[in-house]
């Protein structure tokens, strides 16, 4: 690890006030963040729990440390520092006086105005436009292939919308490596452990704990319904088993909106209608029958050929103006 991101305990119990809950901005199943201000800079600082699974809980702060480290671009979020002490904390136990070792695994990140996509997701207000959503999926296609791409690969393997934050102009920032891990192999491998969230993992991890960089494909594809349909709309369709159907209804309700608010309805609506058919090919029950998230990429640029920039551009930032729910 890189010394020069170390940050003293200290000085993140003094942003924070001590962890407080005033200065909490999120919760969840690894951790609970806070904001402070170091440096005269925001940042969100990530407080992982520590449970008797020590070798685990170890592996991974080392693994979301480490990855980001490694991994600078712009839809992945930034590392500002982490700290890694142990505290002797004095307790009174029914009388008997004794010391407590307390170890504290924290994370800073930049702090993102715009929240967690999954929260957005649940805001009937959020991006109404075609166009703010579809450089949300974009951003995380960039950002997922450029883990892809690393010298190291890295897998990321707990992709979803919480795992994703925007900032002010709504641009994607991917986050949460504490799954992640260097992929060195050419093609799988088997693990022994299932973590992470079913509704984004693929069959082949729940049923066989196979990874490769499939796993991420379909998590994104997920996530891609997600965006184009709201929070709910992949898993029900999958527990109906029709997601033909999820497509149909997708095509309907975005060729609407675009058809009412675009000034390119037909560009954009071809835009739509390739993204929804991507996202189908990720979530392939086979995983030889995805793509790869190059190839993904790829398919978005050639989507963009007819639209024009500035346009594309005029819309991305209006949308920054919406609220957090």
């Amino acid at each position: 690890m890189n010394a020069d991101k170390r940050i003293p305990l200290h000085d993140l119990q003094k942003i924070t006030n001590d962890f407080s809950e005033h200065s909490r901005i999120g919760r969840g199943g690894y951790g609970d963040v806070y904001k402070g201000v170091y440096n005269g800079r925001e940042i969100a600082v990530k407080l992982l729990h520590v449970d008797t699974l020590r070798g685990l809980d170890d592996q991974l702060f080392k693994n979301e440390v480490g990855n980001l480290l490694k991994a600078e671009h712009p839809n992945i979020v930034q590392l500002v520092g982490y700290c890694y002490e142990t505290r002797n904390i004095y307790v009174d136990n029914n009388g008997a006086n004794d010391f407590s070792q307390r170890i504290y695994k924290i994370i800073c990140f930049e702090y993102l105005q715009g929240g967690s996509l999954d929260r957005r997701l649940y805001d009937h207000s959020f991006a109404p436009n075609w166009s703010t959503r579809y450089n949300i999926i974009k951003g995380i296609c960039e950002g997922l292939n450029f883990l892809h791409k690393c010298k190291r690969r890295i897998l990321h393997l707990d992709l979803k919308p919480a795992n994703i934050l925007l900032d002010s102009s709504m641009e994607p920032n991917v986050a949460d490596f504490g799954l992640s891990r260097l992929f060195t192999q050419t093609h799988t491998h088997v693990t022994e452990k299932i973590i992470g969230t079913q509704k984004y993992m693929p069959p082949e991890f729940i049923k066989d704990h196979i990874i490769s960089p499939k796993n991420d494909v379909f998590s994104v594809g997920v996530v891609m319904i997600e965006i184009m349909t709201g929070p709910t709309g992949y898993s029900n369709s999958f527990e109906m088993g029709d997601l033909a159907q999820l497509r149909g209804q997708v095509i309907d309700n975005w060729k609407n909106k675009i058809n009412a608010t675009s000034k390119y309805p037909l560009e954009e609506s071809n835009q739509m209608e390739t993204c929804i058919d991507t996202a189908m090919r990720c979530v392939e029950p086979d995983r030889n029958s995805r793509p790869t998230i190059a190839e993904v990429l790829d398919i978005l640029n050639k989507t963009e050929t007819h639209i024009p920039k500035r346009q594309h551009h005029s819309e991305w930032t209006g949308a920054g103006s919406t609220s957090l729910p």
